[in-house]
């Protein structure tokens, strides 16, 4: 075993030189993915996979990567059902190896670095495939097969594709988002080419590794070029994109994670379906569902946008946003969520409802067209939140929150329906509506329709550093 310096598994918050600004989005419902065919290899026996991933779906069977030969003859990186990482390469539908994680991977506020190592002419067997997480090797297998010495893989199979989102057979695509993704072909390289551990917190973070010779069949894609979203960064033959559009690139990225919908947190009500990076939640009808964020913060000042689908009218009603404390749910615990109901906005502390005659009709109800910003503030001594309707505000200079907020509880954004609707929070890492206006916070950071109110911020981890 390659024994690098430090155990410190973790990863997902930059404090390095170097600065990802991309990621690519990816959503196993839109069969989104992307490809370009092989040719003859610097060295089938020799390759390097390296790339960040944050998973926004848990539970599901989904291929990150595959190379394909001919038939049977694929080589691929996926996260199984039970959330085990696993590397099989596979010849005539026998497998040559097999690596399976007893580790699972379920944080999906987490960016991992992966890196796969495979050098088959080494003699011995438990090198000849290796696996890397934020810069430590996995050494604990449910399933462990080794390549026998000298095996070719099907990475550089020349006539086969390899694709980026999902399997064979148009099955298993991936959700989540993906950066810095490199195929080093006919080298077997240490993750140390791609990350170092900081030295003041232990943490993992990428480097700049651009110069790397790739090899014939090698690439390196950046995502930076959202007109290209398939450009190979090193000058090779670009991916081609497959239900991927320029909508699909994300700032969201292992040097700036923002906020997204949490898919491991459930109510005792029926979550709603979390998909598009998880920022989109899509509400079953005649039962109460709930969302909580994946971040929380306790102090500081932050602003995320929502807009809605098949919510005009009364039906906002029962199609609620704002935010909860994260030890409990936002029926009991502390908690700020708003409504509109026959022309009147209210909002609801603690499942209690209140102020519904204190801000009138606004201009009317509520339609699938609006765009709300919500606005928390946990600085002030009196804390409060102000909500906007397309960037004007609605209940002034703010409304002031009840006693029970202030203390030093945690808070992430929270949404409930009782509709069947769907709602698209917008936390500026991604957002799968257009956005005509491109506006960030004063820190440069997020996307949003509507500039954040001044000294509000995105909710991301470069935010969070300064002010959270």
């Amino acid at each position: 075993m390659e024994v690098l310096q430090r155990t410190a598994n973790r990863g997902s918050i930059s404090t390095g030189a170097y600065e990802i600004d991309n990621s690519l989005k990816f959503e196993a419902d839109n069969s989104e993915r992307i490809r370009r065919n092989q040719t003859t290899g610097t060295n089938r026996k020799k390759f390097t996979v390296s790339f960040w991933v944050k998973r926004t779906e848990i539970g599901a069977f989904q291929v990150l990567a595959i190379a394909e030969g001919s038939g049977n003859d694929i080589s691929f990186l996926d996260f199984e059902s039970d959330d085990f990482l696993r590397f099989r390469d596979t010849a005539s539908a026998s497998n040559q190896c097999v690596l399976e994680t007893n580790r699972v991977f379920r944080d999906p506020n987490a960016w991992y670095h992966i890196v796969l190592r495979v050098d088959t002419t080494l003699s011995t067997a438990d090198d000849r495939a290796r696996i890397y997480v934020n810069g430590v090797q996995e050494t604990s297998f449910s399933t462990r097969t080794n390549f026998d010495q000298n095996d070719d893989t099907f990475w550089g199979y020349n006539g086969g594709y390899v694709t980026w989102g999902n399997g064979l057979a148009e099955a298993n695509y991936f959700s989540g988002y993906v950066a810095d993704a490199y195929y080093i072909d006919g080298q077997s390289l240490a993750p140390t080419s791609f990350g170092e551990f900081d030295e003041d917190s232990g943490i993992w973070i990428p480097i700049n590794a651009s110069g790397l010779t790739v090899g014939n069949n090698g690439y390196y894609l950046d995502f930076k070029d959202a007109s290209n979203l398939g450009n190979d960064a090193s000058g090779g033959t670009d991916f081609s994109l497959i239900n991927i559009a320029a909508a699909d690139q994300s700032t969201d990225t292992p040097t700036n994670n923002f906020c997204t919908w949490n898919p491991l947190w459930a109510e005792d009500r029926a979550n709603g379906t979390i998909s598009e990076g998880a920022t989109q939640v899509a509400w079953g009808g005649d039962a109460w569902k709930a969302a909580k964020g994946s971040l929380a913060v306790s102090k500081g000042r932050w602003y995320w946008e929502i807009k809605g689908a098949n919510v005009t009218g009364d039906t906002w009603n029962n199609n609620l946003f704002g935010f909860a404390a994260t030890e409990q749910d936002g029926q009991t615990g502390p908690s700020v969520y708003i409504g509109y109901s026959t022309g009147n906005y209210y909002y609801r502390v603690a499942g209690s409802q209140t102020g519904s005659d204190n801000w009138g009709n606004a201009g009317g109800a509520w339609s699938s067209s609006d765009t709300f910003g919500f606005a928390l503030d946990l600085e002030s001594s009196t804390k409060k939140f102000i909500l906007y309707r397309n960037g004007s505000a609605v209940n002034g200079s703010g409304t002031d929150l009840v006693s029970g907020f202030q203390t030093e509880q945690f808070f992430t954004p929270y949404a409930t329906s009782y509709n069947g609707d769907t709602q698209f929070l917008n936390f500026g890492g991604y957002t799968v509506n257009t956005i005509s206006s491109a506006a960030s916070d004063a820190n440069g950071y997020g996307t949003f329709e509507y500039a954040p109110p001044t000294g509000y911020y995105a909710l991301c981890t470069k935010n969070l550093a300064e002010f959270g």
